[in-house]
């Protein structure tokens, strides 16, 4: 990943090329926000109902995750289309997200680790976070990909934290099967620690604008 200082750096020309990429952003955005309340609703629900710590924390971070795709489409709407003011702002707000998330998960972690959490086994909650880290991980690269075309630092921190919740689908996974299989509850707090470390760097990345890309 180069470290090229995006903020402050003069927009793209308007030419075809940059809007179509601008409205499949948009377009990427729009599908991540009814992907992210889907998931939190039933990330919610289900952890509630099986008394899983794991599960109700990936819904609550579901809806924090999606409230980044609302700034990207804001960002990439009107004549916010091609104002330097609008990428910063969006920019740092992307960035905020990151920190958001790393203490929370934190939080979530250390407390089930302490608390010997064992939660129910959850049918619908794996099938969930499977989904998650399948489809999260694709979505997440194809808006980085985009990012490098539109010289948009937002654009590829809300890709990155697409990234993110697959890895932490993962870790909720591994917790999840852990537990009904072999009774390692303890895999999901440690690697949803190693997931917070990551959102912190990832963070700090973003708000200096070294996040990925050349302004095309």
């Amino acid at each position: 990943m180069r470290d090229l200082q995006l903020v402050g750096q003069a927009q793209p020309a308007p030419r075809e090329e940059w809007l179509r990429a601008a409205r499949k952003a948009r377009l990427l955005s729009w599908m991540s926000l009814a992907w992210m309340g889907t998931e939190g609703l039933v990330g919610i629900a289900t952890g509630v109902v099986a008394g899983s710590i794991a599960l109700t924390g990936f819904g609550i971070n579901a809806f924090i995750e999606g409230f980044a795709s609302v700034v990207i489409v804001w960002r990439f709407t009107g004549s916010r289309m091609h104002s330097r003011k609008a990428e910063k702002r969006a920019h740092q707000i992307v960035a905020v997200q990151f920190f958001i998330l790393a203490p929370y998960v934190t939080y979530e972690a250390i407390k089930k680790l302490v608390n010997d959490s064992h939660p129910d086994t959850s049918l619908v909650g794996i099938s969930l976070v499977t989904t998650s880290a399948i489809g999260m991980p694709l979505l997440g690269r194809a808006k980085q990909r985009l990012a490098h075309q539109l010289g948009s630092g937002a654009t590829h921190g809300e890709g990155t934290q697409n990234v993110l919740c697959g890895y932490l689908s993962l870790a909720v996974l591994a917790g999840l099967l852990g537990n009904a299989l072999f009774g390692w509850w303890w895999l999901d707090p440690i690697a949803a620690l190693a997931i917070a470390a990551l959102a912190i760097r990832e963070g700090l990345m973003s708000w200096r604008g070294e996040t990925c890309c050349a302004a095309c």
